[in-house]
């Protein structure tokens, strides 16, 4: 069983320099798969070598591109880690005391390791997915039904 453990990828904002490799990479990548499902790397001797990555990955490349090119800081989450009340209610972008309500409605599993509530990671995204999932259909909703009063 492999170990949980935080992946530190330093402790800043991305440089010009950090950012302009990022958008150059997140190029590359988007403009490679558009092709086909492999993208070539040069080694040092110049002999190429082909990989190939799974479209999901790819896309998760591209997205962190993204973000480092605008200068912004990336943050990663193993699934297996527990949460503060308040690093969920961030991630959430609620404020703690709604996201202990949500907590003890039951809507969202959660432990207490002494008087603290801890939240897991996998849960939390879990939880967001099935609201952000909830949010699209109410939208989809309205939307059709604004086109029935028409």
């Amino acid at each position: 069983m492999k170990s949980a453990r935080t992946l530190a990828v330093g402790t800043h904002l991305p440089t010009e320099e950090m950012s302009a490799s990022a958008r150059q990479l997140g190029e590359l990548i988007s403009d490679q798969l558009k092709d086909g499902q492999s993208i070539t790397i040069e080694s040092p001797d110049g002999v190429g070598k082909a990989i190939t990555i799974e479209p999901e990955l790819a896309k998760l490349l591209v997205d962190v591109m993204s973000f480092l090119k605008e200068g912004n800081g990336v943050t990663f989450v193993p699934v297996s880690k527990h949460l503060t009340t308040q690093q969920a209610a961030d991630i959430l972008n609620v404020s703690r005391p709604y996201l202990i309500k949500v907590l003890e409605s039951g809507e969202l599993p959660f432990h207490k390791i002494g008087r603290h509530r801890r939240i897991l990671a996998k849960h939390l995204f879990d939880y967001k997915r099935m609201r952000e999932s909830r949010r699209s259909d109410a939208l989809a909703d309205l939307l059709k039904n604004d086109g029935d009063l028409y």
